[in-house]
């Protein structure tokens, strides 16, 4: 089991998301007009601001954990069989949360003894 970024990767890539997305709320530079003229539009501005950075620390902190990509499929979780094998590579996967759309990546394995499919990287 292993990671499939490093936290140097995952820091910059959040800290890119955050930076551009306070950009546009906040632009930096000071002849630029700051967007929205009521209290309702820096709600939404800040309601964009979540929904581009919460996806994206949650998609980081997923390929940081160390089931992130499993090398055996290992043994079916239905039968026990050990004669499994990977169904397909790897593929990326949309998951809607509460927090906006994020991309994960899944893996599928296959039991060779009842024919069912099983993800051995879990949720």
């Amino acid at each position: 089991m292993a990671a499939t970024t490093t936290r140097k990767e995952a820091l910059e890539r959040i800290n890119k998301t955050f930076h551009d997305a306070l950009e546009r709320m906040i632009p930096e530079d000071e002849n630029q007009r700051l967007p929205g003229d009521s209290f309702r539009d820096f709600e939404l501005q800040a309601q964009a601001f979540k929904a581009a950075l919460i996806p994206t620390l949650l998609e980081e902190r997923a390929r940081l954990t160390d089931s992130a990509e499993v090398k055996e499929a290992g043994c079916c979780p239905h039968c026990g069989s050990q004669q499994t094998r990977w169904a397909t590579a790897p593929v990326q996967k949309e998951i809607r949360g509460p927090d906006g759309v994020m991309v994960l990546t899944r893996q599928q394995g296959r039991c060779r003894s009842c024919g069912r499919s099983f993800s051995p990287s879990g949720s």
